[in-house]
């Protein structure tokens, strides 16, 4: 991997290139909210150590979209939304959010709709501080080394610049100009002292790698009923979630021709009521106990199990949406102490 680096000043010049790669996207402020969303101009873009609301996961697993056609002699797939993009200012954990994606959705049987647009994508990454809620520490996945084409680390006067992959040289090359290969001694030891900053700043976090024992061992624990007196079953924590994954499809036939019509697929949680009802009425996990415990076993333990990444990336999205504060943090805590925060 190759490491440059870029004084500060040239930083929009040379993302004003990017659109030869595709279109733009990135944090950018709409309707007073910060969302990933396309960028008109540069100018746009959103460089902040704050989060979007909702995750990056919605341009590459989009809350609501066609995937087919169909009529009485077939169907035929609909990729209207596919096109080259490029997104910027992209923090570790969200590209940590995207790689646990990659697990789920690129293995066989791939989804062609998630490869198709992870692979017309270029992701430009940016260095972040901890906000308030951020415990990324905790999960090993405030530092990314995959994921990415370009990752930019401000050190103030300037950046160093990770290229990761053959996609990021061709961006480099485009202004080959403002980059310098001579990081110096010097350089390294303020990398290294703004990494040490910086790990002194988190104000939250826990115990990550107890928690698939803690998990193991709290299956039948009273601590789920007691969070279930007061969750709502409204799902934001899994809609603000990078790696939350569950969607559901419907057949949206036309009013006209009963036999035509399209396939739509858009965002579920299984922290609603109705996720798991099958047919004949039964429900899996009609309550909402059970419906926390499956939620709380994937983040702390399940995901990791099976994909060998933490399904909790640490942004603390869950920690700032949940109207009744039931997140990773209250909830791995309450496993140890056995007691439920009190509102």
């Amino acid at each position: 991997m190759r490491i440059l680096k870029m004084q500060s000043k040239f930083l929009e010049a040379f993302l004003e290139t990017m659109n030869k790669f595709g279109t733009l996207y990135g944090p950018t402020h709409k309707n007073g909210v910060l969302s990933y969303d396309q960028l008109e101009s540069i100018s746009d873009l959103v460089v902040t150590d704050e989060h979007p609301m909702i995750p990056i996961k919605k341009l590459f697993h989009p809350m609501r979209f066609t995937m087919m056609h169909f009529n009485e002699k077939g169907f035929t797939p609909d990729y209207s939304m596919i096109e080259k993009r490029v997104v910027l200012g992209v923090h570790p954990c969200e590209i940590h959010g995207l790689l646990i994606l990659d697990d789920i959705f690129m293995r066989d049987p791939v989804d062609p709709y998630y490869a198709e647009l992870r692979q017309n994508t270029a992701i430009v990454g940016f260095s972040c501080l901890p906000t308030e809620n951020s415990f990324c520490q905790s999960t090993d996945t405030d530092i990314v080394e995959e994921g990415f084409d370009l990752f930019f680390v401000n050190l103030g006067e300037y950046y160093l610049v990770w290229v990761g992959t053959s996609l990021g040289h061709d961006m480099i090359y485009e202004r080959e100009d403002f980059f310098d290969e001579d990081v110096t001694y010097d350089d390294i030891q303020k990398y290294v002292k703004w990494r040490y900053n910086r790990n002194n700043m988190f104000k939250k976090g826990f115990e990550f790698d107890s928690m698939p024992d803690i998990m193991e061992l709290s299956y039948e624990s009273e601590i789920w009923d007691k969070f279930a007196e007061i969750c709502l079953s409204c799902g934001q924590c899994s809609m603000v979630c990078p790696t939350c994954n569950c969607y559901n499809v419907t057949d949206v036939f036309d009013i006209t021709n009963e036999t035509t019509g399209r396939r739509d697929r858009f965002w579920d949680s299984c922290m609603f009521v109705d996720y798991s009802l099958v047919a004949g009425g039964h429900n899996f996990r009609s309550s909402r106990a059970d419906r926390l415990r499956l939620w709380y076993g994937h983040k702390l333990k399940t995901f990791g199990k099976n994909y060998g990444r933490p399904g909790c990336v640490g942004c603390g999205r869950c920690v700032e949406t949940c109207p009744v504060e039931i997140n990773v943090l209250t909830v791995s805590d309450a496993l140890i102490t056995r007691e439920v925060p009190k509102k």
